[in-house]
């Protein structure tokens, strides 16, 4: 809740404050009750009492129990229930709601104006019917007696649909572009309609015909009132059967009689925006206007400011609940304001205790600013020697520390610290001493991490600062070293420098080649820079100038020949350890023989049945010990020999390949089809072998082509 003060009149912000998201749990929502300041101090009158993203208008019910709100997004009406404190039901919509009203005393009967055209009907259950009108509606308004609804828009005509028929009648034709609002007096019933022309219209609904017109654009115009357009007429409101009040879009009101065609008052509110709402407060004379950043309260009579209030977020609508001192906002923002002004009236029933919470208040004012207490931390209480004090009345705990009485604070300060001028004065002095040292020359103080690196900037920096002192309008580089992005780089020891890696070997050379370069480059600078400031200067070349290019491309090709130096050496440096890892790993497997002719000399001073031990080599299996004699036979024999000896037993040796000395085994499964298959071929041969006759008896001892064959009989002609 947050209070203000306006005018002397105590206004009351209920909605002040932080919201909690619908995804928290209750739980969570509890905790957070708990912990937060500011969510204890909150306010919440109807639970849930706001919108998705924005509110567009807010309204009451005549029996002031029901608060209907619409807004978006999706379009939606949601509706509240002041008796139960939370929302009652919600309901979206095809689209966004320009106007609604409540025919009823309670929600049953609802009509919504749409973006689209459409009017929708809605009773108690829900959606009832929908109809459209011809052109663009703006507002709309409902009169009892005939059951008409009147539409205005972006039409010189009024539209008329009489409910009671459920057909449109004929219309109202007004000689205006376009029509923005209207109203009906709650009295005599008289129509009146605001047109973008800055007129108000009126019009007798029994004779349907138009009794008077009123020019407020011209009555708006005050003397001091910078007008850049036409101003037109953005509210409109009755009070009683002779007063109304008519907003426009530059920011003026307008109060009038009926039975005159001149204003009675007219009230700036000097921000030239369009006014977006007006009512009447009947119990003080008051007006209540607003338009999208403040709301004025102002007397009827001489236009003297009562209060006014000014949210943080733009206003779209404004409703008083009535009979009491609440008002309620729609504004572009998801939450609902609340705000409550005693002076205006009482809170309404269903929300009394606010008449004594605000009672309260008055009385016992809490001041925000502890303008007699000093604000301690632990460590200031320890230097105090109050640590003691910690849980007494004396001290109030505040965030990380305490608040104490500034009385107590100075006294204490006085006997804990009797010197503190003298302190004072030595500070001083310090400051003075490190001013005038900072003038001498400061003794460089290099990194724990990378000093090299840290002495070669310095270096660098002092060269280019030397070179920069010597030209006229030159400014030198800031360094690495005072620059915070690259202070880890000297702290953290994970950035150091690993001078005997790979990479810092192959590019040092490159590295320091530049650097030599730039720094004959400075150094060459600088002696151009003092040969300027001399009187005489030669016009011809120094001796061994014309031996600088030479030099660079002898330089060119030292550090060529360094970056191959430094491979070379890396590749001696590899071939040189591998050797070493070799040497280690034959003098381990030496080590495993030594031990083993131990073992076996030792086996034969043993007894003869005693157990022999052999060593298994890495990448052999050991089957069993006629395996060794197995395998002297195998590599005897012929590759046919070996190749059919293993694909009978149907295993594959692999050993000492690029994958380690593997051994695959495997026995090829035939599928059922294929056995079936190899079968009945089988089956077939058998059969031909017993159908087959032998044709031996054709032959002769001769051989072939010598027996009394066929082809003989055929070639020799015998017969």
């Amino acid at each position: 809740m947050q209070i203000s003060s306006v005018n002397d009149v105590k206004i009351y912000n209920l909605s002040h404050g932080k919201s909690l998201p619908e995804w928290l749990s209750d739980r969570k929502k509890r905790q957070l009750q708990k912990k937060d300041v500011d969510i204890q101090r909150r306010i919440e009158l109807l639970q849930d009492f706001e919108m998705p993203t924005v509110c567009t208008s807010i309204k009451v019910s005549r029996d002031g129990q029901f608060i209907l709100a619409a807004g978006t997004y999706k379009p939606r009406i949601r509706c509240y229930d002041t008796y139960q404190l939370s929302l009652k039901f919600e309901r979206c919509l095809d689209s966004e709601v320009v106007a609604f009203d409540i025919l009823s005393d309670d929600y049953s009967k609802l009509v919504f104006l749409h973006c689209d055209r459409y009017v929708e009907f809605h009773s108690q259950h829900g959606h009832y019917y929908k109809t459209r009108i011809p052109k663009f509606g703006r507002d709309f308004s409902y009169h009892y007696p005939s059951c008409d609804l009147y539409f205005v828009g972006t039409s010189s005509e009024v539209f008329r649909l009489n409910l009671e028929q459920g057909r449109f009648l004929s219309s109202l034709q007004t000689d205006a572009v376009e029509n923005n609002v209207c109203d009906i007096n709650p009295v005599h019933h008289l129509f009146a309609t605001g047109t973008s022309e800055g007129r108000v219209e009126c019009w007798d609904p029994r004779v349907r015909s138009r009794v008077g017109m009123l020019d407020c654009a011209l009555s708006s115009i005050t003397e001091g009132t910078e007008v850049e357009s036409l101003p037109s007429v953005t509210a409109l409101k009755f009070n009683g059967s002779l007063n109304m009040a008519v907003g426009t879009s530059t920011g003026q009101v307008l109060l009038y009689d009926l039975r005159s065609n001149q204003p009675l008052l007219v009230k700036d509110h000097f921000y030239n925006l369009p006014i977006k709402s007006l009512s009447f407060h009947n119990q003080l004379d008051l007006v209540v206007s607003a338009d999208s950043k403040i709301i004025k309260m102002w007397n009827k009579d001489n236009g003297k400011v009562f209060s006014s209030i000014q949210p943080q977020t733009n206003i779209n609508d404004v409703c008083m609940y009535p009979n009491s001192g609440m008002l309620f906002t729609a504004n572009e923002d998801p939450k609902m304001n609340t705000f409550y002004i005693p002076a205006l009236g009482p809170a309404p029933r269903w929300c009394s205790f606010l008449d004594n919470l605000t009672e309260e208040l008055e009385e016992s004012p809490e001041s925000t600013v502890y303008d007699d207490y000093k604000f301690v931390t632990r460590k200031d209480l320890e230097n105090l020697g109050l640590s003691h004090l910690v849980g007494s009345s004396l001290l109030r705990a505040y965030m990380h520390g305490f608040f104490m009485d500034i009385r107590l604070y100075h006294k204490v300060k006085s006997m804990a610290n009797p010197f503190a001028y003298e302190e004072y004065r030595k500070d001083k002095i310090r400051q003075k001493i490190d001013e005038s040292r900072a003038q001498r020359v400061q003794v460089k103080k290099l990194p724990k991490v990378n000093k090299e690196l840290a002495l070669k900037l310095m270096e660098e920096g002092d060269d280019e600062a030397e070179v920069a002192s010597r030209k006229k309008k030159g400014k030198a580089l800031p360094s690495i070293l005072g620059d915070d992005r690259f202070k880890m780089m000297f702290e953290n020891p994970d950035y150091q420098v690993d001078e005997q890696s790979e990479e810092f070997r192959l590019l040092n050379p490159i590295v320091s080649k530049v650097g030599q370069k730039r720094k004959k480059k400075l150094r060459l600078l600088a002696q151009q820079a003092a040969a300027n400031h001399q009187a005489a200067e030669d016009e011809e070349e120094p001796e061994g100038r014309a031996s600088s290019d030479e030099e660079s491309s002898d330089d060119d090709k030292s550090w060529v020949e360094e970056v191959r130096e430094q491979r070379r050496l890396l590749r001696q440096e590899d071939r040189e350890r591998r050797q070493q890892e070799r040497k280690e790993a034959d003098r381990n497997t030496v080590l495993l023989e030594r031990e083993q002719n131990g073992g076996e000399r030792t086996s034969n001073t043993k007894k003869p049945g005693q157990p022999q031990f052999y060593q298994i080599k890495a990448g052999e299996e050991f089957r069993s010990f006629n395996d060794i004699a197995r395998k002297q036979k195998l590599q005897k024999a012929s590759l046919e020999d070996r190749l059919k000896l293993e694909e009978h037993s149907g295993t594959s040796n692999m050993a000492d390949t690029a994958v380690g000395s593997k051994q695959l085994t495997f026995t090829l499964k035939k599928s059922e089809q294929q056995r079936k298959q190899q079968q009945a071929e089988h089956d077939h041969h058998e059969e031909r072998k017993k159908l087959r006759r032998s044709a031996g008896h054709l032959s002769s001892g001769r051989g072939r082509g010598w027996g009394g064959g066929r082809g003989r009989g055929r070639g020799r002609g015998r017969y």
